[in-house]
C-alpha cells in the first residue's frame, strides 16, 4: 500500500510539473508571438512582398528573399521527394535482413539527428566546391535535400508499415505480383501519411538558415534568381541580416518577414494535418 501510495504521488507530481511546463511554454510563445504581430504586422504590404531590398528600410522588401525560398522550396522537394520515398519503399518491402541493411536503417535514424550546420559542411565540400555549383540555389537544395532524406525515409516507412498486412495478403492471394501490390495498393493506403511526413520535412527546410549559410548564401541579393544555378538569398537569412542591423525600422522589417515566414509554415503544417486526418479516416474502412 505505501509503495502504491508512493507511486500515485510520484504520478501527480509528474502531471503537475508536465502540465506547468506546457503553460509556461504556451505564455512565452504566446507574449512572443504578440510581440512579433504588434511589431510586424503595420509593415505588411503589397510593396514590402514586391520591393527589392535597400539601405534604406522603408523602401527595402523581401522579394528576392521569398522568391529564394520558393526555389529552394521547389527544387528540395523534387529532390527528396523520389529519393526519400523510394529509399523507405526499397528499406520496408524489398531489403534482406543483414547486418548492412541493419546498420543502414540505423544510421538513417541517426542522421535526423545530426546539426543542421553538419549538412551545410557536407554540401560545401561535395556540392559547392567539387561539383562546383557555387553558392547557387541548386547547391542549396541539394544541401537541405541531404537535410530532410531521413525524416522523409523514416515517415514513408512508418506509413507503409501502418498498413494492413490484409490488404498484401488479399492482392497477393488474386496473383498480383510484389510490384503491383505495392503500387497499386500499399502506396494508395499510405499515400497520406508519406505525403504528410514530405510536408513536415520540407517547412523544416524552409525555415533553416544555418546549411545555406556555410554554402555560401548571400544576405543581400539586389535582384530575383531566375535559374537554379544563380545566387541566392532566403527569408530566414535576410530576417538574421535585418535583425543584426541597429536600425529600429529594420527591426520592423523583421518582424514582417517573420510573420510571412510563420504563416507559410504554418499552410504547410496544417496541409500536413489535414492530409493525416484523411489518411486516418480512409484506413478506417
Amino acid at each position: 500500500m505505501n509503495n502504491d501510495k508512493k507511486n500515485r504521488l510520484k504520478d501527480k507530481a509528474f502531471r503537475v510539473v508536465g502540465v506547468t511546463a506546457t503553460w509556461a511554454g504556451i505564455i512565452v510563445l504566446a507574449i512572443f508571438m504578440g510581440f512579433i504581430l504588434y511589431t510586424g504586422l503595420g509593415r505588411l504590404s503589397l510593396d514590402f512582398l514586391t520591393s527589392l531590398p535597400s539601405r534604406f528600410p522603408e523602401q527595402s522588401g523581401i522579394y528576392t528573399a521569398w522568391i529564394g525560398s520558393l526555389w529552394i522550396l521547389i527544387l528540395t522537394t523534387m529532390i527528396s521527394f523520389p529519393v526519400g520515398v523510394g529509399a523507405g519503399i526499397y528499406l520496408e518491402e524489398y531489403a534482406k535482413n543483414s547486418r548492412l541493411n541493419t546498420l543502414l536503417e540505423v544510421n538513417i535514424a541517426n542522421l535526423a539527428g545530426v546539426p543542421s550546420v553538419i549538412y551545410g559542411l557536407l554540401g560545401l565540400g561535395i556540392f559547392v566546391r567539387l561539383a562546383q555549383f557555387g553558392n547557387s540555389i541548386l547547391a542549396g537544395a541539394l544541401t537541405l535535400a541531404l537535410l530532410v532524406l531521413p525524416i522523409i525515409i523514416v515517415s514513408t516507412r512508418e506509413a507503409i508499415r501502418a498498413v494492413p498486412g490484409s490488404i498484401r495478403e488479399a492482392s497477393q492471394g488474386l496473383g498480383a505480383t510484389k510490384w503491383q501490390t505495392i503500387w497499386y495498393q500499399i502506396l494508395p493506403a499510405s499515400f497520406g501519411g508519406i505525403l504528410t511526413g514530405v510536408i513536415l520535412a520540407i517547412s523544416r527546410a524552409v525555415g533553416e538558415t544555418a546549411p545555406l549559410i556555410v554554402i555560401g548564401a548571400l544576405a543581400y541579393v539586389p535582384f530575383a534568381p531566375r535559374g537554379p544555378l544563380d545566387e541566392f538569398t532566403v527569408l530566414p537569412i535576410q530576417i538574421f541580416n535585418w535583425v543584426s542591423r541597429p536600425q529600429q525600422e529594420f527591426v520592423i522589417n523583421a518582424a514582417a518577414a517573420i510573420i510571412v515566414l510563420l504563416g507559410v509554415t504554418l499552410v504547410m503544417n496544417g496541409i500536413a494535418v489535414y492530409l493525416r486526418h484523411k489518411w486516418q479516416e480512409k484506413m478506417k474502412w
